[in-house]
């Protein structure tokens, strides 16, 4: 499983990353989370508002923090 959080490291940024590290804890998933900085990079994914999560190439939230129970259900999805 490949996850990135969007963002230029914000307080928010690191919300999501903190929530998406307890969601993957608590499915048992074994993975690292990419942080991407870049702007170019953000764009890319047709981002416009930040933070964003990233599951396998496919942005599943922006611009919001997403709670943890949240990212469990996406990433069930996934």
């Amino acid at each position: 499983m490949n996850i990135k959080i969007l963002g230029g490291g914000c307080k928010s940024c690191h919300k999501l990353e903190e929530n998406t590290k307890e969601a993957l804890e608590q499915l048992s998933i074994i993975t690292s989370i990419e942080k991407v900085t870049d702007l170019k990079d953000i764009m890319a994914y047709g981002v416009m508002k930040t933070p964003a999560l990233v599951v396998n190439g496919k942005v599943l939230t922006t611009g919001y923090v997403a709670k943890t129970k949240e990212i469990i259900k996406l990433l069930k999805k996934v």
